[in-house]
């Protein structure tokens, strides 16, 4: 049966069109048409004016609906995550680790192997945000988590057989044979928590670091004299950059500068998301610390901020009104950078035909009116499983 999505502003080729339908057949956009054309025996859903966009990735998700990835790494936790984050536009994410034990890591990896083979609806691969960081810049992450990159955690990284696996690392504590190793593997890096000079930077990229995790957070920065690792992130066109939008963990000044050195192909809207997301509480516990939200932000007792209580719509109003972007082009950050970051952009982050029907309508004021992932609602039950290359 095809569904004809209609009276609807749809977003495709970078433009919002009107007077266009899309035609979901199965898990898969089938056509766009002039809303005259859509074929007699279609089923009409009535938008109502909504913004339709692709839907949200987001590649950095600590947490939703009450539960932290590192304390629940199953497939039931990795569902409740998912469904949190789902009404708020996102329908394909990877769960995230911080810096924990191997065992967490190697736990995390069988529970994404298993979801992925049962579809759980969105899930796209793993995060695993360290151990191998600086400690020097680890934020939030605990001091005697943090640990060398050795054959053990090597194994660990590359384990997974199904999905996308992304691992962030501080480039100065590895090597770039190291690296390489992963990305011969098919893992992709990014580098984030770390105090690595320009040069150390630029040998990571050229050994295979494509992405940055939550630019300007935890890493060295641009000086006069020392650009580290925020001047190669800015500098570097084979860099897509992580940013959080959230007025807290960066100034929209600084976030703003970014955007006039970087194209919207190169940034991707993350969440950094807690167990708070989509949760009535607003407390919870990170490795045996008190985090709680105060004034929107996750900060424990000394006032480190853990992560956020950001939502991907959320993430996309602010990107538009706190930096000025255009819809078009915060969506891009929000959808199409970050699948051509994991390189699913051939079937995800976008509305055209053959593409995964993906998609969220988005109101006037930014609320999630409805989601699709693989072509169902987010009122009718879950998805088929999802088809992911492996590695």
């Amino acid at each position: 049966m095809v569904t004809a999505l209609v009276n609807g502003r749809v977003l495709r080729a970078g433009a919002l069109r009107d007077g266009e339908a899309v035609l979901v057949d199965g898990d898969r956009i089938a056509a766009v048409v002039p809303a005259d054309e859509i074929p007699a025996d279609a089923v009409r859903h009535d938008l109502d004016g909504a913004m339709l966009l692709p839907g949200f990735i987001d590649t950095q998700v600590n947490g939703g609906g009450g539960v932290l990835f590192n304390d629940s790494p199953t497939v039931e936790g990795i569902a409740a995550i998912g469904a949190a984050h789902r009404r708020f536009g996102t329908t394909g994410f990877l769960p995230t680790l911080i810096s924990d034990d191997i065992d967490v890591i190697r736990r995390g990896v069988a529970a994404v192997e298993v979801a992925i083979e049962q579809g759980v609806p969105g899930v796209l691969g793993i995060h695993i945000e360290g151990p191998f960081l600086n400690v020097e810049r680890r934020g939030i992450h605990r001091p005697d988590k943090i640990r060398a990159l050795d054959e053990e955690g090597f194994a660990a990284l590359t384990s997974l057989k199904r999905g996308r696996t992304l691992v962030t690392l501080a480039p100065e504590k590895t090597d770039p044979a190291t690296i390489r190793r992963l990305t011969d593997a098919g893992v992709i890096v990014a580098a984030g928590h770390s105090n690595a000079t320009y040069e150390q930077s630029v040998a990571a990229v050229e050994a295979g670091v494509t992405g940055i995790t939550h630019l300007f957070n935890a890493m060295s920065p641009l000086t006069s004299r020392a650009p580290g690792l925020t001047g190669a992130a800015l500098e570097r066109s084979e860099l897509i950059c992580g940013i959080i939008v959230d007025g807290h963990h960066v100034s929209p000044t600084t976030l703003g500068i970014a955007l006039r050195c970087k194209p919207p192909e190169q940034l991707m809207l993350v969440t950094d998301a807690m167990p708070t997301v989509g949760s009535d509480s607003a407390e919870f516990v990170l490795q045996g610390r008190t985090i709680r939200v105060i004034d929107g932000i996750c900060r424990d007792v000394d006032g480190t901020i853990a992560g956020s209580h950001l939502d991907m719509v959320s993430a996309l109003a602010n990107t538009v009104k706190m930096l000025g972007a255009s819809i078009e082009a915060a969506a891009c950050m929000a959808a199409h950078a970050p699948a051509a970051f994991l390189g699913l952009a051939d079937g995800l982050g976008a509305i055209a035909p053959g593409y995964r029907a993906d998609l969220v309508a988005v109101d006037a004021a930014y609320s999630v009116v409805e989601t699709w992932i693989a072509g169902v609602d987010s009122r009718a039950g879950q998805p088929a499983p999802l088809a992911i290359a492996g590695r």
